[in-house]
């Protein structure tokens, strides 16, 4: 049989019998809910001194938010409408609160108006043993809600088709936000406030086949899965993380007492409180902000050249390029470059170019380790011909040059870096390859691989240092 044929039944057998090994193929019997990462957490905190009477009347979804679908929004809501039942779990599990019911509070009282009109109309005298004992009261209200859903945070993917083959994957992030405030029914104060936020992950992955295995036969199978983190469970786990803050965080202001604190508590509240101070230097998606590069860089990269001019045969050829960059630790920056490079078309004309130009460099996201970049400026090149008739002489103006790159740059330390970028650069003129043909001018194309080193001065490694120890320590 043929190899081709052979290979592609047993892609269309193993696609076809993939989706049996994860897919449901009875139903399944009620189970406990699982528990989310931050559970257990939530059961290693410290002890209390006295657990706190508390109450909820309402923890709601104040997103207004509806799920989305691909034909627009339906009526479902984004987020579960159950919060409320996840925070008194959760202050119950914590182990620090006596939660009592506020949420129902109009069913409770109306079921003990009936206790009491029962034993009044059937108990006869009434001692004061059958009366109802008082209903507790909190000494702390935990107020707040899901504040935020943001869908369609980060969104990506990739795929490729190759001979009627085809791959895929897609991936989507969503995020839920939550603040919850502990306020003193005694004067109504508001005790402390945590933020938390969880982000909710989507993906898709397909694999398929469209081919024709002969001229009146086609081949088509695609297989693939999705994964949807659970809404719910995100919510859940943003709750827990809140009321984890808000203890550890009331230890530590002093509004309620641990029993003791043994070391591994001690761990628990410092690790948290590194955590707390860490998030003063991450952005939304969990990257360090932290400052990176020095003043002042200089880089060196290799690469290939591509003169684009009136030969329709044109070589690609070595080229390389050092340079210096000044205010490196701002996204805007300038910078100065000297390349060399090697053009010319095979048994017809071969020139060395030597350049130099003034370049600003803008990195999109200068505070990552990875960051695109684009830079752009002017310049002069002159080119060595080993034709000796023709003119090498050095003109001002006919040496001129426009450039813009376009690149990506990451930062393997703070201080050393690997780069790669595409150039253009453009000439005000068409005679760089010897001829002047065409209404167009020479331009010329490269592509560099490179390194950078930063400079940091050492007292400028001091004073950072200083300042980020100084923010870890912070409350």
């Amino acid at each position: 049989m043929n190899p081709l044929k052979t290979t592609l039944y047993w892609f269309v057998f193993l696609t076809a019998c993939t989706p049996m090994v994860h897919q449901p193929m009875k139903t399944s019997v009620a189970q406990l809910g699982t528990e989310t990462r931050k559970y257990n957490a939530l059961k290693n905190l410290p002890a209390p001194k006295e657990k706190i009477i508390s109450a909820v009347y309402k923890f709601r979804d104040q997103t207004g938010q509806y799920k989305s679908t691909e034909l627009g929004s339906s009526w479902s809501t984004a987020v579960t409408q159950g919060a409320t039942s996840i925070l008194i779990r959760t202050m119950e599990e914590s182990g620090w609160f006596i939660p009592i019911e506020r949420e129902g509070l109009p069913n409770l009282l109306n079921e003990r108006k009936i206790i009491r009109s029962s034993r009044a109309t059937y108990g006869g005298n009434e001692s004061s043993a059958d009366l109802l004992p008082p209903l507790l009261y909190a000494g702390v209200l935990l107020e707040g809600g899901i504040i935020s859903f943001d869908s369609n945070v980060l969104t990506g993917g990739a795929g490729a088709r190759y001979l009627g083959i085809s791959s895929s994957g897609q991936y989507r992030e969503d995020r839920v936000t939550i603040y919850l405030r502990a306020v003193s029914t005694v004067n109504g104060k508001i005790l402390k406030t945590i933020y938390t936020s969880k982000t909710i992950l989507s993906q898709k992955v397909d694999v398929g086949v469209f081919k024709f295995v002969a001229p009146n036969k086609i081949l088509e199978a695609e297989v693939g899965f999705t994964y949807n983190e659970p809404a719910e469970m995100a919510v859940r786990e943003a709750i827990e993380k809140a009321v984890i803050g808000l203890i550890i965080e009331g230890i530590d202001e002093g509004l309620w007492t641990a029993n003791s604190l043994t070391p591994q508590d001690s761990l628990t509240i410092q690790s948290y409180k590194q955590e707390r101070a860490s998030k003063q230097l991450t952005d939304p998606f969990g990257s360090a902000l932290n400052t990176r590069r020095g003043l002042i860089g200089i880089h060196a990269s290799g690469g290939v050249s591509l003169l684009k001019g009136d030969y329709n045969q044109q070589e690609v050829n070595p080229g390389a390029q050092i340079g210096m960059e000044w205010f490196a630790q701002h996204p805007v920056s300038v910078g100065i470059n000297f390349f060399y490079a090697k053009i010319g078309t095979k048994n017809v004309y071969e020139a060395d170019v030597l350049g130099s130009n003034f370049s600003v460099n803008y990195r999109m996201l200068n505070s990552y380790r990875t960051t695109p970049f684009v830079n752009f400026g002017f310049g002069f090149l002159d080119d060595f011909r080993n034709n000796s008739e023709i003119d090498n002489s050095f003109d001002p103006f006919s040496n001129f040059s426009l450039h813009g790159s376009l690149g990506v740059e990451y930062l393997i330390t703070d201080q050393i870096g690997v780069s790669s970028q595409a150039t253009y650069t453009s000439l005000l003129h068409d005679k760089l390859d010897g001829i002047e043909q065409g209404s167009y001018n020479d331009y010329l194309l490269s592509f560099n691989l490179g390194l950078n080193y930063y400079f940091r001065p050492k007292k400028e490694n001091k004073i950072f240092n200083k300042k980020r120890k100084k923010s870890m320590k912070k409350k």
